[in-house]
C-alpha cells in the first residue's frame, strides 16, 4: 500500500526476537533508537539508511543504479549505502505497523554488538555530506546535553541556578519519555520504556568509545 506513485523505496522496523537478558533489551533498545532515527528523517525528506531486514525498493530502480556497484569494496553496509545513494525528497516511504515487522535472531554476546555497532559507524563514513553532519550534531547534542548537566551540577553554587538546571532537565526528560513512549509503542517495544533512559545515558560512553576506535582502526574494504 506504501508503493503510490513517486515512492520507490519503503523502509520498514526489523525487530530482533524479545528476551530477558540484559543484553537483549539493550540490543532491541538500541534497534528501536536507530529506527527513530531513521523515520524521523524520512519523515523529513532526509532519508539516510534503511536496514537490510525490512526494506524494499523497486527493482527498476536498483537496475537504474547499478545496484551495489558504487560499493563493491565495502565489506558491509551495502543496503545502508544504496539508500543513501538513491533516496530523495519524495521518493520514500515508511512501513511501521507491527503486521509488517520482521523478527530477528537476537545477538547475545556483547563482543557481537560492539562488532555490529563499529561496522555501523565505518559504514557511516560514506553517507552523504549532509547525512553525516545532522548525524554527527545529534550525536554531539546527547553527549553534550548530559555532560554538561553533570558539569553544572558540579561546579554550581547558587541555589536558584541549580534549580533552573534541573527544571531544563526535567522538561527534556520528559520530552524525550514521551517521544520514546509513543515509538515504542508504535514499534511494539514498550517493554523498554522503563530501562530507556538508562539505555540513552549509557550512549554517553559507548558511543565515543567506539567513534574513537572505528576511526583509529578503519578497516571497511576489501583487501
Amino acid at each position: 500500500r506504501n508503493y503510490v506513485d513517486g515512492i520507490d523505496i519503503v523502509l520498514g522496523y526489523g525487530a530482533y526476537k524479545k528476551e530477558k537478558t540484559l543484553i537483549n533489551k539493550f540490543v532491541r533498545f538500541d534497534t528501536f533508537f536507530i529506527a527513530l532515527q531513521y523515520f524521523s528523517f524520512s519523515l523529513r525528506k532526509l532519508a539516510y539508511m534503511g536496514v537490510g531486514r525490512n526494506l524494499s525498493y523497486k527493482k527498476q530502480l536498483f537496475f537504474d543504479n547499478k545496484g551495489f556497484t558504487s560499493h563493491y569494496n565495502v565489506i558491509s553496509g551495502d543496503d545502508d549505502l544504496f539508500i543513501n545513494d538513491v533516496a530523495k525528497r519524495n521518493n520514500v516511504g515508511i512501513e511501521y505497523s507491527i503486521n509488517s515487522h520482521t523478527v530477528s535472531e537476537p545477538m547475545r554476546k556483547w563482543s557481537s554488538l560492539l562488532y555490529q555497532k563499529k561496522r555501523h559507524v565505518s559504514t557511516s563514513y560514506y553517507y552523504k555530506m549532509k547525512h553525516k553532519i545532522l548525524l554527527g550534531l545529534s550525536s554531539l547534542s546527547h553527549f553534550v546535553f548530559y555532560i554538561s548537566f553533570l558539569f553544572l551540577l558540579i561546579i554550581n553554587k547558587n541555589y536558584d541556578i541549580f534549580n533552573i538546571i534541573i527544571i531544563i532537565f526535567v522538561i527534556r526528560f520528559i520530552i524525550q519519555q514521551i517521544v520514546f513512549y509513543m515509538g515504542m509503542k508504535k514499534l511494539n517495544e514498550k517493554d523498554l520504556f522503563y530501562m530507556g533512559f538508562l539505555f540513552d545515558v549509557s550512549y554517553i560512553i559507548i558511543n565515543p568509545l567506539i567513534f574513537i576506535s572505528t576511526t583509529l582502526r578503519k578497516n571497511n574494504k576489501w583487501n
